[in-house]
């Protein structure tokens, strides 16, 4: 139950934060299976050191930070390196953005070296903000076409992201 802007058990916590923390990680990984095993992960990882009772504030700010953990140990398992980053202006804000004129160059510098397949898969899914399957309609491919391509396409973007990098 939440009383005011005080947590007082769990259950409350996971009812009032679990559509925001699932839409996060569907918005990132961009299937089903993938985002409620992450959204458990999240909820499992905070349980412990979690004090309740606890701000509403406080607790949002916790679980994006756990998010933001999470996500990335799955996209270093995933790609074998992180290449997404969240960031919150306010606790209860989980959007991402990264409004940094270098990190902006930088990717620009990244999506122009891509393909035009791979750059428009992560047009579509990034910065459009499209699900999977608005992106595989916009490309003329099947659900699982997108997902490979999009896959793809992350792993080249990581790469040459390295090659900016290391250069």
């Amino acid at each position: 139950m939440v009383t005011g802007e005080v947590y007082e058990d769990w259950e409350a916590v996971y009812r009032d934060n679990i559509g925001r923390v699932y839409g996060l990680m569907f918005g990132k990984v961009g299937n089903r299976a993938d985002a409620e095993d992450l959204t458990a992960e999240v909820f499992v990882t905070a349980l412990r050191p979690l004090l309740l009772p606890s701000p509403v504030a406080g607790v949002r700010a916790y679980l994006l930070a756990t998010s933001r953990t999470v996500l990335a140990r799955y996209w270093r398992r995933t790609l074998g390196q992180q290449v997404t980053e969240l960031v919150g202006d306010h606790p209860g804000d989980m959007t991402t953005a990264d409004t940094g004129s270098h990190a902006v160059g930088k990717a620009e510098r990244i999506l122009a070296a891509l393909p035009d397949r791979y750059r428009r898969i992560l047009q579509l899914r990034f910065i459009e903000a499209c699900s999977i399957s608005e992106a595989a309609k916009a490309l003329g491919v099947s659900v699982a076409n997108a997902k490979v391509l999009q896959h793809r396409a992350l792993r080249r973007a990581a790469d040459i992201a390295a090659g900016l990098e290391a250069g």
